[in-house]
């Protein structure tokens, strides 16, 4: 089938960007977003043209790598799943796409469709990670954990960290990124040492570049990991625990 793309093209994070527009005339159904776009750039080479500028790694829904907006939607039409698994089968021939970054004021564009998420990985690397001395691995059944805590903590440590829900939200918030990473790592008894500290942390750099949350509920909508919009609520739980504890716990 033959698409039309409208692809935001723009050479470096100072330039002015644009929409340049293309056909693909051997799209298929089974294509995800990403092939179109490899598809794209085999005929802008065979062309002479310059291929657009995307991520993409592992293509199976694990990485988050690929993000993209497609018709004003980050990843695409479909609920809860990513760029490389967006069908074209929704779309008949002759029908337009417009293909553009995941837009937030957090997310400078490097070039094309490509953005800078690091404002993320700023808010691991200031608590989202354990750094208690655990010395020697202890046995698998020496620390007790509650199979229902266990399993709350696997589903919120499902989050890729793609940062679609940034751009699904208008105020640009990363609750849901920032509390399922502060759910996951609370609900575990060998983390919680570190839990008001992480939550002082990473709330305190969250607030730096991210909006305030409204709890419109878009970011659960387009979350690849099909994180619950409950995940926004542990913020301000954690923000308060860790003001009530004190500064050590």
């Amino acid at each position: 089938m033959k698409l039309t793309l409208d692809v935001w093209r723009q050479d470096n994070p100072a330039g002015p960007g644009r929409f340049e527009t293309y056909q693909v005339d051997d799209a298929t159904p089974e294509m995800s977003v990403v092939e179109l776009l490899d598809r794209l750039n085999e005929q802008l080479v065979e062309t002479g043209g310059d291929p657009v500028a995307f991520e993409s790694d592992c293509r199976e829904g694990i990485c988050g790598a690929c993000g993209v907006t497609v018709d004003d939607r980050p990843h695409g039409a479909q609920k809860n799943t990513p760029s490389c698994h967006q069908r074209l089968a929704r779309y008949a021939d002759g029908d337009r796409i417009r293909i553009e970054p995941l837009r937030s004021g957090a997310y400078p564009v490097i070039r094309d469709l490509v953005v800078d998420r690091s404002a993320l990985d700023r808010v691991i690397t200031a608590g989202g990670h354990v750094a208690i001395a655990a010395g020697t691995a202890p046995d698998a059944d020496s620390v007790a954990l509650d199979f229902a805590a266990a399993e709350m903590a696997l589903d919120f440590a499902a989050c890729i960290g793609c940062g679609a829900c940034v751009a699904a939200c208008p105020n640009g918030a990363a609750h849901l990124f920032v509390g399922s990473k502060l759910a996951h790592l609370a609900a575990l008894p060998t983390t919680k040492a570190e839990r008001g500290k992480r939550a002082r942390a990473m709330i305190a750099e969250m607030e730096l570049d991210f909006g305030p949350c409204s709890s419109y509920g878009e970011c659960a909508d387009v979350c690849p990991a099909g994180i619950p919009l409950s995940a926004i609520a542990v913020v301000n739980k954690e923000r308060l625990r860790a003001v009530l504890r004190g500064r050590n716990t």
